[in-house]
This record gives structure tokens, sequence and C-alpha cells, in this order.
């Protein structure tokens, strides 16, 4: 498959396709992890939209800018050249760097569920659906393949990775500190201002600069697995 320039219009399918895979409607179970802001609310006073937005912020410049984003777009690429090693690397990269045990289920049950509603929209070829078998996939990796089957550029992929990740952590921010609506526009709001140099940092990145070191997020995602009361599953 060609890979789009960024300046070509997308064609209204793929357009919509991403959309769809950027939606919190989309079966994964996106909605039920809160990827240690739950713990960060209980364990450090997360108090404030102002608290939880600026936490936010750092999550996706230190963390999702600098590893996932990074991964799934080396990933796009190598399922549109269909290099199958590539692929299998960088899918133990992102096992071996989730710190707790919850974050690894959290990308290992959307990376399983994500491909059972692959297999149910018929996108992916059965070339790739053997290579997922070979795997534990991972969220990253899954998101790849499906994004990879439609006309996007790189970019505008994980521009929808990222905002679908936006709006499932501003739905934690919500009901853990908790929020009102409004608040949660606005926290989303200004994640969306930052979206777009997030995703440009991560598709700038070398293999040698990807990264994971977030030992204050390991730190609550280990705290929150004991939470006595806990309302997310990361």
């Amino acid at each position: 498959m060609r890979a789009p320039k960024d300046t070509e219009r997308l064609p209204a399918p793929s357009l919509l396709q991403l959309i769809w895979l950027a939606s919190p409607a989309l079966p994964v179970g996106g909605f039920s992890y809160s990827e240690g802001l739950e713990a960060f609310v209980e364990r450090a006073g997360a108090a404030t939209e102002t608290i939880a937005s600026d936490w936010l912020v750092d999550q996706l410049h230190l963390t999702l800018a600098r590893g996932d984003l990074a991964v799934v777009a080396k990933a796009i690429a190598a399922w549109r050249h269909g290099d199958l090693q590539r692929l299998g690397e960088l899918n133990a990269w992102v096992l071996h760097t989730r710190e707790a045990s919850e974050l690894r289920l959290q990308t290992g049950q959307m990376g399983q569920s994500l491909l059972l509603w692959l297999r149910n929209q018929a996108t992916a070829t059965q070339p790739q659906l053997d290579a997922c078998a070979q795997m534990p996939p991972t969220y990253p990796v899954i998101f790849a393949l499906a994004a990879s089957a439609t006309q996007a550029s790189v970019r505008d992929c994980l521009l929808a990775f990222a905002f679908g990740w936006a709006e499932n952590m501003v739905q934690a921010a919500v009901k853990s500190v908790p929020l009102g609506q409004n608040a949660g526009q606005r926290i989303l709001a200004r994640l969306a201002d930052e979206i777009p140099s997030a995703v440009d940092h991560a598709m700038g990145l070398m293999d040698s600069e990807r990264q994971a070191f977030a030992p204050m997020l390991a730190i609550l995602s280990s705290q929150h697995e004991t939470q006595y009361s806990r309302l997310f599953r990361s």
C-alpha cells in the first residue's frame, strides 16, 4: 500500500475509519482504565481541574509521545511493508516497558479486544491475522494494524490514537477527581492543543530515543493494584 502524503486530502472512508478508531465507543475497554490517575487522586491529592489537567498534559508528552505514539508510527510503516520481524520487536518493546502488572494487562486486553474487532470488520488480511497469532498482541501494534488499512498518513493515524487516549483519560478524570463535564471539556481542549506537537515529536524519534521512563507513574500504578476502593482497572 502506498503511504499517502500529509498534503493529500484524506478520502471520506479513511477519515471515518480514523474517527471510529478514536471513538470511546470502540469496544476495546479503554474507558475502564485510568493509567494511574485514580491512584494519583487517592495518594497525591489531585483534587482540582488544574492539577488533573497538568498531570494529563505531562503524561501526553512524557509517556505517550515518547513511547506508544512512537511505536504506532513505526508499526504502521511495518504493517504496510509486511515487516513481521519489525512488528515483533515493537510489540515486545511495549510489553517489556510496562512497569506494573495492571499496565501490562491493559495493553494486552485492549490489544486482544481490538484484534477481535478487526476480525469482525474483515479489514485485516489473513497473513496479518496469522502474524498477530504469533505474538501476545499489544494495543499500539494492533491499533497500527487497523490504521494501516486506511489511506491516512502516519501523522493522521497518530492524531487519532492520541485523541482517543485523551477522551478516555478525561472521562477518567471526570469520574475520579471528580469533575464536572465542563471542566472535562476544558481539559480535553487543552489536550487537543497539545496533541499535534506530541505527535510530531513521536514521529521524529529514532528507536534509540524511544523510552518509557516514568517512575512516578509506575509507583502509582503499583499502589493502585491494592487501592482500597477504586473505579478503574489501572
